[in-house]
């Protein structure tokens, strides 16, 4: 699909839909002739049959990944790294030091998802009227239950119980506790704050923040950062956000760079609070370093501004596959500038968005265990692109190929369809066709981005600001 043009070598490290939304857009660049070297989880259909060659590292080990990339390091011009542990292990540290590939993803002196607790410290520093008031809780600094019950206690009282409990370590979305949702008993929160201090790692308990939720994504080549359009995601498993947390059931854009429930206004406050961070990190100059995503922010808009919920380190998952399908730059072009230090504003299609997930049938305690067949058959969906063509997108993620063609639910998030449109609307109903039209043992929510959701967040802004 991709161009005649020069030929681009390109690695891509994948884990998810997320990486092929990734791979579909390099493959779409119609100046270049992209060549991909893929280091995937398992045998994605979407990205073996897009790579000129493919390895599976399961683990996604950087040591691993790194021999993938010294065996074809002359056919590589740059690399891609979307899931979260191999950044955080150093695989950019490590690849540029042996075989000199330039990557795009942090460091991992700047993997700042990392640590919960230092985000907290940083934020403090920069913009701490963006912090929600916090207590690290230090699992060196307490000999007995009992000292840490009663620490935890003294802070519940001044913050009236109104709390999140946050793991210091990334947890994909699923080890975050938050009063009202997840525990309504003083004991029931504790039960759920030992279950990570007694495991060894810190713990973060903080104010719970009212208001609504954003995603800000933005690309960085060292010198600046270069936002993305804002996005909404949906964490809990089930319609109505009820539920367990997921890594996201699905997520939609606007056709402004900013969402409904909130103003342009808000918009440039995130923008600034952002900066204000990069600018930190960079220090004076450039610092390469932060090349990549290296801020996925999560927002909380408030009556009183804009709260960072946590930073993280890369891509999100859904959220970039928003945003790649209406990329309006060629993609090549702007990893290029990325890696030259030249890249000043990356420009979007005015179309919104949908991003809806279809699920094992063990997913999200959808059912506590399923032993069924776990074949899944695209051929449905792919017929739909004769009615929708470009403005329906599928992109495979837990999924893998066998040797006899057919493919197979793996056990996380198995396939996403990106609906684009004219309105939210429009874009969610292709997206649901989409989901509709696949075969398999599988589930999602149906209430993505739905009117009344988005209605409720309207009100509920008009509410806050009085």
């Amino acid at each position: 699909m991709s161009g005649e043009g020069e030929k681009v070598g390109v690695l891509v490290i994948s884990y998810g839909s997320r990486a092929a939304a990734m791979i579909d857009a390099l493959c779409r660049s119609e100046d270049y002739n992209v060549r991909l070297f893929v280091a995937d989880k398992q045998r994605n259909p979407f990205n073996v049959a897009h790579a000129e060659k493919h390895v599976v590292i399961p683990d996604l080990d950087v040591e691993k990944i790194c021999k993938f990339v010294e065996a074809n390091k002359n056919a590589i011009d740059f690399g891609i790294c979307g899931p979260e542990k191999p950044i955080i292990a150093g695989v950019r540290d490590l690849i540029e030091r042996k075989t000199g590939v330039p990557m795009i993803c942090p460091t991992k002196q700047y993997a700042i998802e990392e640590s919960k607790v230092a985000q907290r410290y940083l934020i403090e520093k920069c913009c701490p009227e963006a912090n929600p008031r916090f207590k690290v809780f230090h699992c060196t600094d307490y000999k007995t239950v009992t000292d840490v019950k009663k620490a935890v206690w003294s802070f519940l009282d001044e913050m009236g119980d109104e709390v999140a409990v946050k793991p210091d370590k990334p947890t994909a979305g699923k080890g975050v506790g938050v009063w009202g949702d997840h525990f309504t008993s003083r004991e029931q929160l504790f039960e759920h704050f030992w279950s990570i201090f007694e495991s060894g790692s810190d713990v973060l308990v903080e104010e719970k923040v009212e208001g609504e939720e954003s995603s800000f994504q933005a690309f960085c080549d060292g010198k600046r950062i270069s936002a993305l359009p804002d996005t909404r995601d949906y964490k809990r498993a089930f319609d109505n956000d009820m539920g367990p947390n997921t890594g996201g059931m699905g997520s939609y854009m606007d056709k402004e760079d900013w969402l409904p429930f909130v103003t342009k206004r808000d918009r440039e406050e995130e923008e600034k609070l952002v900066q204000r961070i990069f600018n930190e990190l960079r220090g004076n100059g450039e610092n390469e370093g932060l090349r990549g995503i290296p801020f996925y922010v999560a927002f909380m808009h408030t009556g009183e501004g804009s709260k960072i919920l946590e930073i993280n380190s890369r891509p999100g998952d859904p959220e970039i596959m928003n945003v790649m399908p209406v990329l309006k730059d060629d993609f090549v072009d702007v990893c290029f500038r990325m890696i030259e230090g030249t890249l000043s504003r990356v420009e979007c299609e005015k179309k919104a968005t949908v991003v809806t997930y279809a699920v094992p049938m063990d997913y999200g305690d959808y059912r506590k265990s399923y032993s069924g067949d776990r074949s899944v058959d695209l051929s449905g969906v792919h017929a739909l692109k004769e009615i929708y063509g470009d403005n329906l997108r599928v992109y495979p993620g837990s999924m893998e190929l066998r040797e006899d063609g057919s493919t197979y639910a793996l056990g996380s998030r198995v396939v996403c369809t990106v609906g684009i449109g004219e309105t939210i609307e429009e874009a969610r109903e292709i997206s649901l066709d989409g989901i509709r039209s696949i075969d398999g043992a599988l589930w999602n929510r149906g209430d993505i981005a739905a009117p009344h959701y988005i209605e409720r967040s309207i009100r509920k802004m008009k509410e806050l600001r009085g």
